[in-house]
Order: structure tokens, then C-alpha cells, then sequence
């Protein structure tokens, strides 16, 4: 595939929290647009239904944006240029968009099945995530000098 080290899980969630962070900050500029469109209150429970729906879906879709975005244009999100990893498709290029999605929606399925997908690089000798493996990607360790 490549000459890189596959990254280990610790390097991967390390970069995953960094990227936590960065979301955070998007949904919370987010919610207050989705609020102010909804012309709400801050309490938040006394939102229409239809509030919460619209919420969760531009919230996801800006998470989606951001993980496909950055992996389809430099194979690394913020988190993961901090920690030295990136995404790589089987020919050691960085994932198209629609590569990039599917690996998404692969890892947010891993998330609600309590991270099990991502334990799987624990015993899979490339190290490679669940995700990873359907999505034909692999997650490597950079050299200092990439970066």
C-alpha cells in the first residue's frame, strides 16, 4: 500500500479529541444560527419538534462537511495534523470525496456500536480500523517532516 506505519489507536483518538474541540466550536455557532432562525427562546426545551430535527440534521451534515472536506483534500483533519496521521485510499493517495464519505459513515456507525469498530485495529495486523477496511482506506503515522 505505502512505506508509512499504520497509526496506532492511542494517535487516533488523540487526533479525534483535537477534532472534538474544533467541532464543538462549530456547533455551538451552529446552534445559535438554527436558534436564531427558529426566532426561539434559549431554553431550548421549549423549541418546536421540528427545531430539534432541523438541529441534528445541520449539525451532522457540518460534521460530515468537515471530516469529508479535510480528508478529501489533504487526507487530515486538524486533530490529525496535530498528531502527525493521515487517511490514505489503497494507492496511497489521500480518499476522493466519495471514498471520504463512505468512511465517515462507516465510522459514525463504529461510534454508536460503542467504538467497536475502532477496537478492531487491536487485533487486525495492518492495525487498520473497521471503517477503515470497508472503506479501503488506512490511517498512517507521518514522519516529523511531513507535517
Amino acid at each position: 500500500m505505502n512505506t508509512f506505519e499504520s497509526a496506532p489507536l492511542w494517535r487516533r483518538l488523540a487526533a479525534l479529541l483535537y477534532d472534538v474541540l474544533v467541532l464543538v466550536a462549530i456547533w455551538m455557532v451552529a446552534a445559535a444560527l438554527v436558534l436564531l432562525a427558529f426566532r426561539g427562546e434559549v431554553d431550548v426545551a421549549r423549541q418546536p419538534p421540528l427545531y430539534h430535527f432541523v438541529l441534528q440534521g445541520v449539525l451532522l451534515a457540518l460534521t460530515a462537511l468537515y471530516f469529508v472536506v479535510s480528508w478529501s483534500r489533504g487526507g487530515q483533519t486538524i486533530g490529525m495534523r496535530a498528531w502527525r496521521v493521515s487517511i490514505l485510499d489503497a494507492q496511497g493517495r489521500f480518499p476522493d470525496a466519495r471514498r471520504s464519505l463512505a468512511r465517515f459513515a462507516l465510522a459514525t456507525g463504529s461510534t454508536l456500536l460503542l467504538g467497536s469498530g475502532f477496537l478492531w485495529c487491536l487485533f487486525d495486523p495492518d492495525r487498520r480500523a473497521l471503517h477503515d477496511i470497508l472503506a479501503k482506506t488506512r490511517m498512517v503515522r507521518l514522519p516529523r517532516s511531513a507535517t
